[in-house]
């Protein structure tokens, strides 16, 4: 088309669509370049990257960070309810008296028909004594904050397992997709050769479907492999705070085979270490002030007071010698609300039930987190197990494919015969990924349910 345009068109104007063609070329070829670029960014992380990024940028810990200034707040205004309080006003008064004269007896004097009073108070007030309320409010403010610290803690533990979780899922199947490549490439050279044999008449057209039915087989399950890549792939975008349209390589993860101590070491450390049972101990202790809070109550309050008092009665606001006086008072006031001695009885009672209900979720969630360890335990130890025997069956299934293969080249075997123990093959290569992953996976499940996580 453009060769027509060229010998169609006067000498001018070819030279001007040429230089406009190129022009296009040079915009357009940069431009495509550069957005197959942005359109996708490829990122190689280590595991303790991709945890390391999923901490930093999860919305759920900014918000549990959020809660614990909220709590530190309230432990503040608990602080700041020791201190003295202070208050100060000025107000001015004008009456009118209509009805001015008195008479007492025989006595009888007049009122000004009309009067202005300036009044101005200064006023400090400091509790000396309370029965220990405001020491309590404290105590308990500065516990609650501690509880809501070891559920940033534990917030950060789920965050972390969660990348941990998504991280082993897209390596498993990434591992299992170079599983398929390589089966892909052996098969092909099994179709290959089971073509010449065809040629040469010393296998049957059905011998080469089979293997051409083997290779259809497994790139349906590479299909079914990338779908579920896509999906973790994304997932793992979202909680790391990457781009979307990151695809996300792994680096060669270390291989678990650490060996692992008695299950009731495990059990000790989880006690030791889970913020559940910590949280639960600084909520007795909670309970504990709460019970003493409600007979503070019960407790008179001593407390003291100094106030200046400007009194002004002359129309003019401003202060005039001999038109107004300020007296200065101190005083202590002792107060005591004795009814509390039979209000606060049954408050008593619901408070010691609440401490009561903590004590009781103690022994449950001992109990929840004992089976939690054990059930990790043992996972992890069956994925070892899993992994050494897998491990056998890998040698004796590639044992038996190369006899076979020996044997089909000898055409003393069948070609289902190849083509079963090249799937037995494939197939526990598959299983030995997946098995080491999954180890991997249970060794930090072992670790969350200890709760060192995140402290190792």
């Amino acid at each position: 088309m453009i060769t027509q345009i060229n010998n169609s068109l006067n000498h001018p104007f070819k030279k001007m669509v040429k230089t406009f063609y190129r022009f296009a070329i040079a915009i357009t070829v940069p431009g495509l370049m550069l957005s197959s670029t942005a359109s996708a960014q490829d990122r190689t992380l280590t595991l303790d990257e991709a945890v390391k990024l999923g901490i930093q940028n999860s919305k759920v810990l900014k918000l549990s960070q959020a809660k614990i200034d909220q709590a530190v707040s309230k432990y503040n205004q608990a602080k700041d309810e020791v201190l003295p309080t202070g208050s100060a006003s000025y107000a001015y008064n004008r009456a009118q008296i209509p009805a001015n004269h008195l008479a007492l007896g025989p006595t009888s004097f007049n009122l000004p028909t009309s009067a202005n009073a300036y009044l101005g108070i200064v006023s400090l007030k400091e509790t000396i004594y309370s029965g220990g309320k405001l020491k309590y409010a404290r105590q308990s403010t500065d516990l609650l904050t501690k509880v809501s610290r070891l559920d940033a803690e534990k917030d950060k533990d789920e965050i972390a397992y969660d990348v941990i979780n998504s991280f082993y899922n897209l390596y498993k199947v990434l591992q299992s997709k170079k599983v398929v490549e390589q089966n892909l490439k052996s098969i092909d050279e099994q179709i290959h050769q089971s073509q010449r044999f065809f040629e040469q008449g010393l296998v049957t057209k059905n011998d080469v479907l089979r293997f051409q039915l083997q290779r259809s087989n497994v790139e349906l399950n590479g299909i079914d492999l990338e779908s579920n890549r896509k999906i973790i792939n994304y997932d793992l975008d979202i909680l790391l705070g990457l781009p979307e349209t990151t695809e996300i390589n792994i680096d060669q993860i270390k291989e678990v085979d650490r060996q692992v101590g008695s299950v009731s070491n495990y059990i000790d450390t989880a006690m030791a270490n889970r913020q559940e049972v910590q949280q639960l101990v600084l909520q007795s202790k909670v309970a504990e002030t709460n019970i003493k809070t409600i007979h503070a109550n019960q407790l008179p309050t001593l407390s003291a007071s100094a106030a200046g008092y400007y009194v002004d009665v002359a129309a003019n606001p401003l202060p005039k010698s001999g038109s107004y006086i300020t007296p200065l008072t101190v005083g202590l006031t002792f107060s005591w609300n004795f009814s509390s001695l039979w209000t606060n009885k049954n408050k008593v009672t619901e408070a010691k039930i609440q401490h009561e209900q903590v004590t009781i979720d103690q022994g449950i969630t001992a109990d929840n987190i004992r089976k939690d360890v054990n059930r990790s335990y043992q996972g992890y130890e069956e994925a070892l197990n899993k992994i050494k025997l897998l491990q056998t069956s890998i040698d004796q299934a590639g044992e038996n494919d190369k006899i076979l293969q020996s044997k089909y080249k000898s055409n003393v075997a069948s070609a289902t015969d190849r083509a079963d123990a090249e799937t037995l093959l494939y197939q526990a290569q598959i299983n030995l990924e997946l098995a080491k992953a999954d180890a991997g996976l249970a060794y930090y499940t072992l670790l969350k349910s200890t709760g060192k996580l995140n402290k190792q």
